[in-house]
């Protein structure tokens, strides 16, 4: 009979908990612990000489316990006259003073206010279910009544979201504050799979006066400090990630599991801010890995979280597979906390990642930590702000694993992703020489020698940091070699999604006779542009706010509008789509349609498409294929993005079969055209337009 909870869901279903009750009966509570698991919360909050009131003590020795280290003003209450009679036998010669009655506790008659505790270890949990809570409901409003102010209503419980939810909000109705301690429990048996469900203490203090707020905190452990929240439903949030994290150690005790990544978030136990955040990685049965190697622990440089090898699930397997340990921790730190060295982060980690070691591993086994250089990385914070479509974002200077400088813009929501990355230049020539003749013999901290790295640099508008950038850049050799060499010849273009701008500022600096309108539905987006990443509009590059399908169905309605090329490079804002970019409208029949209208004959439309669903992208390749007469498509390397160059031209519809030979020729015009614009700009363009086509194909 195992009781374990399939999923974290089931702690908030009240059918589970009917069927754990039901099916434990009276050994149900051995899972609330023993006194020596409990005495230091119940020592902080209730003193010896209080008078206490125990709510439904059944037959357990807790309050016997109690006694025997000087607790002697115990009323122990319970409704069952058996068990009532079996104590006072129990406890008749050992325990004279020890009070036992027959009372229900939903009316117990004892005068109001005279009680400084009330102890309740599972019969609220017991009672809730009966009635749809109303009973426990009567039984908490006699608790409110029957003790004094700065009374303690001291409650052990598994709390299960329909009881826990019940209780605060009673609590928090009548203006006492409430606080819950999170205690690891050690009680397991056959019976439940080995696994031990979390418990909580829940104490809730009487006011004379109401505060006026709520009073709401919850603590790690039995001294953990506590930390405010701002809601009941933040805090019943907070407990069900402790159950959920309860469980995930459970499965991972278990078993190694290289289908899935589960992942956990560390919080600074002062401010209950994420510190730290970890992925559990399995290396495949197939991976030879050394007998002695079954736990380590690879911390990733700050700013470089996102990057694909530690920021998505195939790089993070990757990852596991050439360290080659049988469970591979990725620790990756947050933003906005201040981190000493190296050193003190494996100290402060060490205590936690031992719960999540593999099973089998022997014990007193060295566990190593891994990092790239042995350093923490840097990170440094620019700007920050809110876009009233997307969120909170950061601005931040990172340092690339090349060791260069890069600038990226990251929202809150979705921080494992960079919206947009631009790499900086040095703006000095001198000072490197200088730095030489005045270059002390001890070399400093990696950290001091980074704090104002940000500072005396500049965006490189000549260095994409996008490879699906650099392949739309090199799309352009489709339009043909006349097109691109003759500088006479407008080229015009239309770029749905701003980013960072890198992209369109690359196309209006070094690609000459071109014109460019950009379609942003985010003013903060263009802000942020102009302001960090050394976007400028001027007459060959504009920038128009509002919605790009709107726009593009409007310049389809109205007439007169052309483009030799068109990039969509916008992201999908719903995360349980299997495609991340476009969004879905983005890629219907009806706009692809309006899209091959706006082409010139010669027209080019790009599409930096990311789709994980391969019947999506399927689907997606059919419409597009069914538009347009003439499909490319080049995948990027090491990643799920795909450009694909749809051609509306084509000799009378004609697909061709293989990529044409004069693709690369125009190729190596497109080069040199670059590389001549470039001669007295401040930067010059760093891309192999053939590179990036050599692996494009026909679909």
């Amino acid at each position: 009979m195992s009781l374990l909870p399939r999923t974290a869901e089931e702690f908030s279903s009240v059918d589970y908990w009917e069927r754990f009750f039901r099916k434990r009966g009276e050994k149900a509570f051995e899972w609330y612990g023993d006194y020596n698991s409990l005495c230091g919360v119940l020592h902080k909050y209730i003193k010896p000489r209080d008078k206490v009131l125990v709510v439904g003590c059944g037959n357990s020795e807790l309050s016997e316990q109690l006694y025997d280290v000087g607790y002697h003003h115990l009323t122990n209450i319970d409704i069952s006259e058996t068990v009532v009679s079996q104590m006072k036998q129990r406890n008749a010669q050992r325990r004279p003073d020890l009070i036992f009655e027959q009372v229900d506790a939903t009316q117990t008659g004892y005068e109001s206010s005279s009680y400084q505790a009330a102890l309740d270890k599972g019969t609220l949990d017991a009672m809730a279910s009966e009635e749809e809570g109303a009973l426990a409901g009567r039984m908490l409003t006699e608790v409110v009544r029957v003790l004094t102010v700065g009374g303690r209503y001291v409650c052990v419980t598994l709390a299960q979201e329909h009881v826990i939810k019940l209780a605060v909000e009673h609590f928090a109705e009548a203006g006492w504050a409430i606080r819950i301690h999170y205690l690891s429990q050690q009680n397991q048996d056959s019976d439940s799979s080995s696994f031990a469900l979390p418990v909580f203490v829940l104490i809730c203090t009487k006011f004379r006066q109401p505060p006026p707020f709520a009073v709401l905190e919850m603590c790690q452990g039995e001294d953990g400090a506590p930390y405010r929240l701002a809601s009941v439903s933040e805090l019943l949030s907070a407990i069900k990630e402790r159950q959920a994290y309860a469980l995930m150690i459970q499965k991972l005790r278990g078993g190694t599991d290289t289908l899935t990544t589960p992942s956990l978030t560390l919080c600074h136990a002062a401010t209950g801010r994420p510190r730290y955040t970890l992925a559990v990685q399995d290396s495949l049965p197939s991976t030879k890995v050394p007998r002695a190697n079954h736990f380590a622990i690879f911390i990733v440089p700050q700013g470089r979280e996102s990057d694909w090898l530690y920021g998505s699930a195939e790089g993070r397997a990757q990852l596991a597979s050439s360290a080659k340990f049988r469970r591979l921790i990725i620790v990756s730190m947050h933003r906005d906390q201040e981190y000493e060295d190296m050193q003190a982060v494996q100290s402060e980690l060490s205590p936690m990642v031992m719960e999540l070691v593999p099973p089998g591993m022997p014990d007193n086994q060295q566990v190593p930590f891994l990092s790239v250089g042995g350093d923490l990385g840097w990170r440094e914070v620019v700007g920050r702000g809110v876009s009233e479509i997307t969120g909170e974002y950061s601005v931040e200077n990172v340092r690339g694993e090349d060791g260069r400088l890069y600038r990226r813009l990251v929202f809150m929501n979705n921080t494992q992703l960079v919206q947009s990355e631009s790499r900086l230049r040095s703006t000095t020539t001198s000072s490197s020489a200088h730095k030489k003749k005045s270059k002390k013999k001890s070399k400093p901290p990696a950290t001091d020698a980074t704090a104002s790295a940000g500072k005396g640099h500049t965006v490189d508008r000549g260095f994409l940091c996008c490879t699906h950038h650099e392949v739309m850049v090199a799309g352009l050799a489709v339009l043909g070699t006349e097109a691109i060499k003759n500088k006479d010849v407008l080229v015009s273009v239309l770029v749905v999604g701003l980013g960072g701008g890198g992209l369109p500022q690359f196309l209006r600096d070094f690609v000459p006779g071109v014109r460019v309108e950009v379609v942003e539905l985010d003013p903060a987006v263009l802000e942020v542009a102009q302001t960090w990443f050394g976007f400028q509009t001027d007459d060959r590059l504009k920038v128009i706010l509002g919605d790009g399908l709107e726009h593009i169905s409007t310049l389809a309605s109205q007439g007169g509008h052309s483009y030799d090329v068109i990039m969509f490079d916008v992201d999908s804002k719903d995360p349980t789509l299997g495609m991340s970019c476009p969004p879905p409208a983005f890629v219907e029949t009806p706009l692809l349609e309006k899209v091959c209208k706006l082409l010139t004959p010669r027209g080019v439309f790009m599409l930096n498409l990311v789709c994980r669903d391969s019947s999506l992208r399927h689907s997606v390749m059919e419409r597009v294929q069914a538009v347009f007469p003439c499909v490319f498509s080049r995948p990027v390397e090491g990643e799920v993005n795909e450009v694909l160059l749809c051609c509306r031209g084509g000799a009378e519809g004609h697909k061709p079969s293989v990529v044409p030979q004069e693709l690369q020729q125009a190729a190596k015009s497109l080069q040199a055209v670059l590389r001549n614009s470039s001669q007295n700009a401040p930067c010059t363009p760093q891309i192999d337009i053939s590179a990036m086509l050599k692996n494009l194909r026909v679909t």
